[in-house]
């Protein structure tokens, strides 16, 4: 696939130590961004099952109800980019890449960027590839490179209680409820999912910083 450089569009960030796990979540954009293929709801970094792995989770597209999911696409003309800072400078050392082609996520790296911050392009060799996963079907799993990858619709995982967070921000509220009520619910994501061996991180020092960025073609 010919190389092209990518505009930012979105952009979702977090801090997270190897072996542990860190998320944030950005549902409900401006308006710029919402409901569009660039949208970030969540990213997620963890410990796999394997010990030695780390899991890269990039979801978009949120706030699907079902009868909206099985029409959800992927968009051909956005990059996931999951950014991995490893000495703690805030600038990414190694970038994971994936893009939507004909059916299938292809995913790029862990590879130095040859640019860094919010211009990017298709980096190094593809590692890695997976039919998209249609709704409702059983998870298809690609491998290679060392990598495990899944991309398609999910159940959005993050929990959040918006009515109470309204009321305690209107001050007729003093704090949350136990339980809450999620507002999302029966809502689903795009999610992109890759498994990576921690030897392929370069993390020295045991910690990694990482944030996730949509980018549109130029």
């Amino acid at each position: 696939m010919k190389k092209k450089k990518m505009l930012l569009a979105g952009l979702a960030i977090a801090g997270i130590t190897v072996g542990g796990l860190v998320y944030a979540a950005d549902h409900i954009d401006s308006p710029a961004v919402t409901n569009q293929t660039t949208d970030i709801t969540d990213v997620y970094v963890f410990r796999g099952q394997d010990v030695n792995n780390l899991v890269f989770v990039a979801n978009t597209q949120g706030l699907l109800a079902p009868s909206a999911t099985g029409a959800a696409q992927f968009d051909a003309n956005t990059l996931i980019e999951f950014n991995i800072d490893n000495n703690n400078d805030n600038v990414e050392d190694l970038v994971i890449q994936g893009i939507y082609n004909n059916g299938k996520m292809k995913v790029y790296g862990p590879v130095k960027p040859s640019e860094t911050g919010n211009r990017s392009k298709l980096e190094g060799s593809l590692m890695a590839e997976v039919a998209v996963t249609p709704y409702g079907s059983a998870a298809n799993i690609g491998t290679g490179g060392g990598l495990k990858v899944f991309a398609g619709p999910r159940d959005d995982p993050f929990f959040f209680d918006l009515n109470q967070f309204k009321k305690i921000i209107a001050g007729t509220a003093t704090g949350f409820n136990n339980p809450g009520s999620d507002a999302f619910a029966g809502t689903n994501v795009l999610s992109l999912v890759v498994e990576v061996p921690k030897s392929m991180l370069n993390a020295s020092n045991g910690k990694l910083n990482v944030w996730l960025e949509t980018k549109k073609k130029a």
